[in-house]
């Protein structure tokens, strides 16, 4: 491991630390997301992309598939940052449009799963030998470590409606850091999740395989595994419900019976049956709110496009002069 590895774990650990004995000790109890992530986790999250009840993917896909070639024709991109990059199963669909330009393109995914972003940019790299591909492992809810030194226009990519994990504030400050790494002349291609029938919405965070009841029970197989915690994932149920006023799910992992729970870093705490430990929100946005929610960070929505169903948005955002 280099020491640029080796200082990336640590800061993850600690970091790690601080999130789970701020989250558990609150009322109500959280933790962020990301922990969902180990590579276990992320295969998991692949495996939820595919299933029916799931929508979001193929909303998503098909608009990339009409309109990436109209997408990288407009921003002239020719570094693709993608941040929470996953498998970047979609990304290739704006990696084959360029590379049909005539320059060298490169790719940068970001993703706070080393593990699995190795694999990812392997995959890509083999799919795509004329790509330039240079991974950064980082957690985009605190940082880009994004180099100075970049092709431009970029196109920072941010799909899969993943802005959606985060409340308003921390969206806000997360778009706002992208905004501090463009040039005139970037963009940022932000995908939305629409609001739409309720039903349709909850449906797909409560899919009848159990596949994201097991992705969300992941977050405490990871803290056992990186903290030396002792949860026993059995005994916690999956919860997934759409809040209507604020136009978010809520998932949550609710204690199925007493427990005592031993984390070596950080202490012991007593978990009581029918408690609850917040692990996602996944806000639904409408035109207005991303337009909102860009203009405060600095951004303007520049393209807007859609599935034929108005399922998902992706939103083509430029600085805003």
């Amino acid at each position: 491991m280099s020491s640029t590895d080796t200082r990336v774990a640590l800061d993850r650990h600690a970091q790690m630390v601080a999130d789970v004995r701020d989250g558990l000790f609150r009322r109500p109890r959280e933790l962020p997301p990301k922990y969902f992530y180990d590579e276990r986790g992320s295969q998991l999250f692949e495996d939820i992309t595919r299933l029916p009840e799931y929508y979001l993917t193929r909303a998503e896909t098909e608009i990339l598939d009409a309109r990436a070639s109209e997408i990288i024709a407009t921003t002239a991109a020719r570094t693709l940052i993608e941040l929470g990059a996953g498998s970047a199963t979609k990304t290739r669909l704006l990696l084959n449009a360029m590379q049909n330009g005539a320059k060298r393109a490169t790719y940068m995914p970001v993703d706070v799963s080393e593990e699995f972003l190795r694999q990812t940019s392997a995959a890509v790299q083999a799919d795509f030998p004329e790509l330039a591909v240079r991974s950064i492992v980082s957690d985009i809810g605190v940082s880009l470590d994004i180099p100075a030194s970049l092709d431009h226009p970029v196109l920072f990519a941010f799909l899969g409606s993943t802005i959606g994990n985060f409340d308003h504030e921390s969206a806000v400050d997360l778009l706002t850091r992208v905004r501090a790494h463009m040039r005139p002349g970037d963009w940022l291609l932000l995908g939305t999740d629409l609001r739409k029938d309720a039903h349709v919405i909850e449906l797909a965070y409560n899919d009848c395989a159990g596949v994201t009841a097991e992705f969300n029970r992941n977050m405490l197989r990871v803290l056992n595994a990186e903290l030396s915690a002792d949860f026993d994932p059995l005994r916690f149920a999956h919860h997934a419900f759409y809040d209507r006023e604020l136009h978010r799910i809520e998932m949550h992992l609710i204690a199925v019976g007493d427990q005592s729970i031993h984390i070596p870093e950080i202490g012991d705490f007593d978990i009581e049956h029918g408690d609850s430990i917040r692990t996602e929100l996944s806000h639904k946005y409408d035109r207005a709110a991303v337009d909102a929610l860009a203009a405060s960070a600095g951004l303007v929505v520049r393209y807007w496009f859609t599935d034929a169903e108005s399922r998902f948005a992706l939103s083509l955002v430029g600085p805003r002069p």
